[in-house]
Parts: structure tokens; C-alpha cells; sequence
């Protein structure tokens, strides 16, 4: 009889290569060692473990220690190079958190989406990575030294009412912390009680947005495409004098086939049910990262907890698009109305020859999409009252940047994360395009279309 077991994987990770000086074939067969550790608990709460027989087990294998490999110090961004390393690992950790919740989401009439003030939705996933990326955070460099920036804050979860509702946060706190040995990170030597749990959520605030260097997260950024299947991503930065100086963007559900990421087409979970699953599957999710001065961006799997457990340490170099023709160009927008204006972006697209139907997709992902070129423009201009949040961008525009891409504001100025939680004195809108060309092109139609527009 076949006995079922828990797979348990390797500190090292993908991301501490030396990309730039390792070859091709550096992972041959005789590198991959064996390096499987066995235990019998399952937690299962989330679905976070996952069972395979001992046999199928024979066939996982992971990185020895003869490929622990460092930091690339990228320029003069070595000094940022721990920060890069666990802030990767963190945001694995919690794409891993935030997909068993989305399943359950939409598996379960489920009652645990909230709504905000401004209406838009959170959810345990929110709650809950704010949580273990303060708590990784914190203990990696010290609560003292870890000012974060983050959106959510304890008042609903502090009610009276919202014990269950706090019991789940704290549940899928400790199942997610009980799996970072698997990421290459210290957890908890007991499981943290509810009270750890608020006081790591409300360790992050507002107040730290004026300071000389922060991190700033979005714990779930898209919560509406996270509610609905769709797309979604966990979007971390350090921010220094200003500028982000490195950044880290988790999208659970991207890579997708390129025609998949279009709303127009469905939700992701309709479509993955239509094709069999590869290694090449829509459904497997990437992580995307960069150290500002590098001039590299990287983008590796998403570690899938599937029957089979594999670290493939594959992490790969992207670089924006080369089109830099109007006419073939791809451009994104969201995908709701409410906050952007898509008569304006569709007059604008017309009066540039664009031809493309344009890319609308939730979140982040249109950074991701242009960075590794699946789209080479991004344009958002707020509707009269929105501010833009230093959260939704600053990771995604220095992945951009340093895959070759430019992000300004609509009068060609970078964007300033120095004053506050809003990007303050933004011209008009953000523009982001897959090169200086493409770029220089928008900035000018944008000049000729604005004063005709009724934005």
C-alpha cells in the first residue's frame, strides 16, 4: 500500500542568482540533488499541503548546496540585496496564501469579503499578507528598522462582531507561517495568537509615507479581479529619498496565454477548464522583481502546490517590447470605469493609429504584461476626485524601468513616491510604454487630444 506524505522544499531560492554570470546549462542533471524532507501533519485548512505517493515523491528534486548561489549586486544596488532576497521569498509565500484563498472564494458561498468605505472589497487574503509580510519583515532586519507602508488597518477585524472573521485571518496566518522553512525563512516558533496577528497588521500604517526610506505594499492589489477569479497581484517596494529602489510583484494567476489576459475573453477560471494543464499552463503564476540601476528585471515560477513539488530555480531575464509603432502596439487599461476614464484612453488610441483592442486587466499584471512585452503601453488618467496610491504603482514602475521600459506622468515627469500616500502634483495621468520612442509619441498625443477631451 502506497503511503501518502508531505513534501517539504529547500531554503535556497530561485532569486539569489547571479544571473548575470551563470550560463545556460548551469542546472545539468548532476547539479539536481534529492533534497526531500518528509513529515506526516498535514494542514489542511486552506489546502495549503498537498499528498503524493512515496513513489510519484521519488521523482521531486531541488537545488543542493553546491547551486546556493548569491545576490547578483546589481550596479550600485548591492547594498539592497538582502531586501531583494527576502521580500521575494515574502511575496512567494503569500501568492501561495493568496491562491488557496481565492479557490475557496470561489468554491464556497463564502461571507468573508468585506466592503470598505469607497466600496471596494477586502478579504482575508488582504488581511492576512499584510500580516506575514510585516511579520517576515520584522524579523528579518527588526521591528525598530521596518517601516511599512500598507493599506489595511485593524478597526473591522477589532469588532465585537468580527470574531470568525478574525479566527479565519488568524488561522490563515499561522498556516501560511508554518510553511516559510519551505521558503528559506525563519517562522514562528509557536503559532501567533490573535493578538501578534493585529499587532503585525496594524505595524504597518500611513504615517511612514513621508519618510526617507519605507516599504510600501499592497497586499492584494485588484481585490475585485481576486473576488472574481481573475486577475490579481501582491505588489512589494522599498522606497529611498523618494524612489523606489527595488521591487517585488507576486501574480498568482500570470503568466497567462497572452489572449487569455483579455476581460473581453472570460475569467481565468472558465478558460483554464477548457485546456489541459502543462508546464506551459496558463494557470501557473509568475513572480517579478528588480534592484533599481541594474538595468535587468527577472521574472521566475510561481511555486505551484500541486501533487508534485518542484523548485525549478528558472528564473528568467525580461525585457519590455521592441515595437515601438503606434499601429502595432498593445495597450492596457483597467478594467473598471470608476477610478479611470476609458472614453478618453479610447479617443487617444484612435488619433495614434492603434489598432490592437486594448488589454483590461485587474491590477498590477498591466505592469507585469508590458515588462516582459505581451503590451507596450499603459495608460490610466483619473477621473476628477481619484487620487492615485503610492501602493498601485511603485513596484510596477521600477520592474518597467528597469526592463527597459519609461513611466511618467502624462507631462513626462517620473512619478514622486516622497509626499505622502498619494502620488502628489501627477500631471494628468500615468504613462507607461515599452520604450522612449513609443513613449515620446503618447506623451505628444496626449498633449494634442487633452484639450478636446471632456475627462
Amino acid at each position: 500500500m502506497s503511503t501518502t506524505t508531505t513534501l517539504s522544499f529547500p531554503t535556497k531560492l530561485p532569486h539569489t542568482l547571479v544571473h548575470s554570470k551563470i550560463p545556460n546549462n548551469v542546472f545539468q542533471k548532476n547539479q539536481i540533488l534529492g533534497n526531500l524532507s518528509f513529515c506526516s501533519k498535514k494542514i489542511c485548512q486552506l489546502g495549503f499541503t498537498s499528498q503524493v505517493s512515496s513513489s510519484q515523491a521519488n521523482i521531486v528534486s531541488a537545488m543542493g548546496e553546491d547551486c546556493k548561489l548569491e545576490v547578483s549586486s546589481m550596479n550600485n544596488s548591492e547594498g539592497y540585496s538582502k531586501e531583494l532576497e527576502i521580500a521575494v521569498r515574502a511575496v512567494h509565500m503569500a501568492c501561495l496564501l493568496c491562491q488557496r484563498v481565492q479557490e475557496n472564494l470561489l468554491s464556497e458561498s463564502s461571507q468573508l469579503v468585506h466592503s470598505k468605505d469607497d466600496n471596494s472589497p477586502v478579504t482575508i487574503a488582504d488581511w492576512s499578507v499584510q500580516a506575514i509580510v510585516s511579520w517576515i519583515l520584522s524579523e528579518a532586519f527588526g521591528s525598530e528598522n521596518v517601516c511599512i507602508v500598507a493599506e489595511e488597518d485593524v478597526e473591522v477585524l477589532s469588532t465585537a462582531g468580527a470574531v470568525g472573521l478574525l479566527d479565519a485571518v488568524v488561522r490563515t496566518v499561522n498556516e501560511c507561517l508554518a510553511y516559510a522553512p519551505r521558503f528559506g525563512l525563519k517562522g514562528p516558533s509557536a503559532d501567533l495568537n490573535a493578538k501578534a496577528v493585529l499587532e503585525s497588521i496594524n505595524r504597518c500604517s500611513l504615517a511612514g509615507a513621508r519618510g526617507s526610506k519605507f516599504w510600501v505594499l499592497d497586499p492584494v492589489d485588484g481585490t475585485l479581479g481576486f473576488v472574481r477569479g481573475d486577475q490579481y497581484a501582491i505588489a512589494l517596494a522599498l522606497i529611498e529619498d523618494g524612489e523606489p529602489v527595488l521591487g517585488v510583484l507576486g501574480c498568482p494567476n500570470y503568466p497567462m496565454k497572452k489572449e487569455w489576459l483579455s476581460y473581453q475573453n472570460g475569467y481565468r477560471r472558465i478558460l483554464s477548464r477548457l485546456t489541459s494543464r502543462t508546464s506551459e499552463s496558463s494557470d501557473k503564476g509568475s513572480v517579478l522583481y528588480a534592484m533599481k540601476g541594474g538595468g535587468k528585471a527577472w521574472m521566475q515560477p510561481l511555486l505551484c502546490v500541486k501533487n508534485n513539488f518542484v523548485w525549478p530555480n528558472s528564473a528568467r531575464e525580461i525585457r519590455v517590447s521592441s515595437i515601438d509603432n503606434p499601429a502595432l502596439a498593445t495597450f492596457c487599461e483597467p478594467v473598471e470605469k470608476a477610478n479611470s476614464s476609458h472614453s478618453f484612453t479610447a479617443g487617444l488610441a484612435h488619433s495614434v493609429g492603434l489598432r490592437n483592442q486594448p488589454l483590461r486587466v485587474y491590477s498590477m499584471v498591466k505592469y507585469a504584461a508590458i515588462a516582459r512585452g505581451d503590451a507596450e503601453i499603459y495608460m490610466k488618467f483619473a477621473r476628477a476626485g481619484y487620487k492615485e496610491k503610492i501602493w498601485d504603482h511603485a513596484a510596477g514602475v521600477l520592474i518597467i524601468e528597469e526592463a527597459g521600459g519609461v513611466v511618467t506622468d502624462a507631462g513626462g515627469s517620473p512619478l514622486d513616491f516622497s509626499k505622502g500616500e498619494y502620488l502628489e502634483g501627477l500631471d494628468r495621468g500615468i504613462i507607461a510604454c515599452a520604450g522612449a520612442n513609443l513613449h515620446d509619441k503618447i506623451i505628444r498625443a496626449v498633449d494634442a487630444s487633452w484639450n478636446s477631451s471632456s475627462l
